[in-house]
């Protein structure tokens, strides 16, 4: 298996990194986190064990294959592999993180991509970029959300001409740091379809997507905040959605899509749900 990669969110998914809950916590470096934190709650180590397997039988059932980081008892939010790097259509890339406590995830991630013999395409060194704020939104078309700290206009726009260079149409798009990254507020369902807060995503890139033939199933500010939005796309008109999204998971039904729901409330507390948990190493590739 060497032809690693993928061109949208939404192409078959058939093999995707993760990484275990061994050392996981609840720390106050996003909104959804700190909200929990104040109520004095704290992360039961043995629910989020079995919310986890219960995320990745999901996977099994949905017939994707795993693959795993080493952990590191520093790296608490490693369960959130999204952000360490980005796969792309010419291998991945790896980010510049922008809070010191997740910057040595870059480490697991490099190599882990080397013991697969996959050829790392870029490493991001210009301002900051984080995983969460990509959005690959099909063959030729790329977002990427920016707040000014996680992911800035220098790590953005780095980026960007990247892809660039290769053919693709861009678009940056900003977004208030209190959301953390792009897939909390968007994230793509299938071919033509997202998932999206019209409440508070940028006019012009909603405009934009509507001009690409993409339309937007509208959730409100508590469900985003609720991490529903934060879904991943499986292909073939799958997903895998938080079994607490209960609204937004009858908008899918109702579109046709299937939805593999596994319950996930203790560790999207922790500020990530499932698309945060995964970043996909390869998808089958779709026509531009």
């Amino acid at each position: 298996m060497t032809d690693w990669g993928l061109d949208s969110e939404y192409g078959r998914l058939t093999d995707v990194l993760l990484c275990q809950p061994e050392h996981y916590g609840w720390w106050p470096i996003n909104a959804v986190a700190r909200a929990a934190l104040a109520t004095g709650a704290r992360p039961d180590i043995q629910v989020v064990r079995r919310e986890y397997r219960e995320f990745e039988d999901a996977l099994e059932g949905a017939g994707v294959r795993r693959h795993y980081l080493r952990t590191e008892p520093h790296l608490g939010y490693q369960i959130y592999t999204r952000d360490s790097s980005q796969m792309t259509p010419w291998g991945p890339m790896v980010t510049h993180m922008f809070k010191p406590m997740r910057q040595g995830e870059y480490a697991p991630a490099i190599t882990f991509y080397e013991e697969i013999g996959c050829r790392i395409w870029r490493y991001a060194n210009h301002g900051f970029i984080e995983g969460g704020d990509i959005a690959i939104i099909r063959p030729g078309l790329l977002a990427i959300g920016y707040t000014g700290t996680r992911t800035d206009h220098d790590g953005a726009r780095q980026m960007a001409a990247w892809f660039e260079a290769e053919g693709w149409e861009t678009r940056l798009v900003p977004l208030d740091e209190h959301f953390l990254h792009l897939d909390v507020v968007f994230c793509m369902v299938e071919a033509g379809l997202a998932v999206g807060c019209l409440q508070v995503l940028d006019e012009g890139f909603v405009d934009w997507l509507r001009a690409h033939g993409i339309r937007i199933l509208d959730t409100t500010y508590r469900e985003v905040m609720d991490l529903s939005c934060n879904l991943l796309a499986l292909g073939d008109a799958r997903v895998i959605s938080a079994w607490h999204s209960a609204r937004l998971n009858a908008m899918l039904k109702a579109e046709g899509i299937r939805v593999y729901d596994p319950d996930l409330r203790m560790i999207t507390r922790g500020g990530g749900g499932a698309h945060c948990m995964t970043m996909p190493i390869r998808r089958e590739r779709l026509a531009r």
